[in-house]
């Protein structure tokens, strides 16, 4: 029986009351969003079995922002020790979940090592592995049957992976328009599925046989993330027709999910203009009855490559603010390279720090709570509390050590002239 399932006929599950905890609010609160599916909670049948002290999260209406971390060999640099590195970075950044999108080495043996040693919900695009497959083959994507496509996908869920992203929106419907883009098509997963419905002259998949892709996730109670393979790759085709076209299926997918008791969240855009982007909320969760959006940024701007943590934040803020509900984070090595290391660490933080301020701004009680403790730790002068009540409390250590202080108490910025100092009087 999936988490749906259960809350639909009244049941509490474990893990249901694990992620209440976490929110601070009554389990049976949490258990009425997921049977109206505004909430998931992505945990496989098979991940308590696979993972040690695995931490059941919850994602939708009200509930606090989530943050997803993508981790992944490449064809250009495949070191699986190097993606254990990335993931153990992201948890102690405190990424609330991780996909795995290798696209090269022995992509089942790199999932069930990542999925060994990650606590939180993990996720997965399972065409990644399927068109990988193919051209170690010499086949090409148009070769690939759809049964093929389909038992990839069951071996995920097998695996004890938490989330699949599937792009079942891309039609050949949806697509009609997307020869008017500046950027085309920036989605792998999309692109694979179009060439695919070019050389087999039908169409997708994951689409006509949708019921077979709830089988197997109900199965495992993997939770559907319907993927935006028509997402806007630059400001320009934000918001544009083939976006909306593919949205509008996703709708009907949202429903066809729920009904057979799969859990189902949407995944959103892409490169949004900053005034655009509460719309962008407004239309998924009207267009698919509130079902739990996961923006990938939005990026609010196409002129800052390097600094596409600091767009992507922007956007992710107002996003939440608006309603989205889960984060993908975006490193500095977007659209340059695969992330390294410190670029995974500076993901998460700002997209934590996106997240929060949306939280506050939503009247999340958990996220006033947390800045009140930081300030009264700040005017307190008591620093020990401030690294540990940070987002990224390395950082502060690091400051505070660049430069020789006359006093502790205060930072090298004011010393003596400290504001909250001389302001009760401590000043000297």
């Amino acid at each position: 029986m999936t988490q749906l399932e259960m809350a639909c006929k009244g049941k509490l599950s474990p893990q249901m009351e694990q992620a209440a905890e976490h929110e601070n609010i009554p389990a049976e609160n949490l258990r009425l969003l997921i049977e109206r599916g505004v909430a998931v909670l992505p945990v496989n049948v098979k991940t308590p079995s696979l993972v040690r002290d695995f931490r059941p999260l919850a994602i939708g209406e009200g509930l606090l922002t989530k943050v997803n971390a993508n981790i992944g060999t490449s064809r250009d640099f495949c070191d699986v020790d190097y993606e254990l590195e990335k993931l153990s970075t992201a948890l102690a950044a405190g990424t609330d979940s991780v996909m795995d999108l290798s696209t090269s080495g022995d992509i089942g043996e790199i999932r069930r090592k990542i999925r060994g040693n990650c606590p939180v919900m993990l996720g997965t695009v399972p065409i990644y592995e399927a068109v990988c497959r193919l051209m170690e083959e010499g086949r090409e994507i148009g070769d690939m049957t759809p049964e093929e496509l389909f038992a990839i996908i069951e071996g995920h869920g097998e695996e004890g992976v938490d989330f699949i992203t599937v792009h079942c929106g891309v039609t050949q419907k949806s697509i009609e328009n997307i020869g008017d883009r500046l950027t085309g098509v920036v989605s792998r997963g999309g692109a694979f599925l179009i060439e695919w419905m070019r050389a087999n002259k039908k169409d997708n998949p994951l689409f006509t046989r949708f019921d077979i892709l709830l089988d197997i996730a109900r199965k495992y109670d993997m939770t559907l993330s319907l993927g935006d393979g028509l997402r806007p790759g630059s400001i320009a085709d934000a918001t544009d027709i083939p976006q909306i076209a593919e949205l509008s299926v996703l709708g009907d997918l949202v429903k066809r999910s729920r009904s057979a008791g799969v859990q189902v969240m949407v995944e959103g855009p892409g490169h949004i203009p900053l005034h655009q982007v509460e719309a962008n909320v407004v239309l998924e969760k009207r267009i698919c009855d509130g079902a739990p959006f996961y923006v990938l940024g939005p990026l609010v701007t196409d002129v800052a490559p390097g600094y596409d943590h600091i767009t992507s934040a922007i956007g992710g803020a107002l996003a939440a603010w608006a309603g989205a509900d889960f984060l993908c984070y975006v490193t500095p090595a977007e659209h340059l390279g695969l992330p390294l290391v410190e670029d995974v660490h500076i993901g998460v933080v700002s997209a934590r720090i996106a997240g929060h301020a949306a939280d506050i701004a939503r009247g999340i009680p958990a996220a006033d709570q947390w800045d009140a403790k930081m300030s009264s730790a700040r005017y307190n002068f008591d620093w020990k509390a401030q690294a540990e009540l940070a987002i990224d409390m390395d950082i502060i250590h690091k400051v505070r050590e660049r430069c020789p202080l006359e006093d502790e108490q205060t930072c090298s910025m004011c010393s003596r002239l400290c504001a909250m100092k001389v302001a009760r009087g401590k000043g000297k």
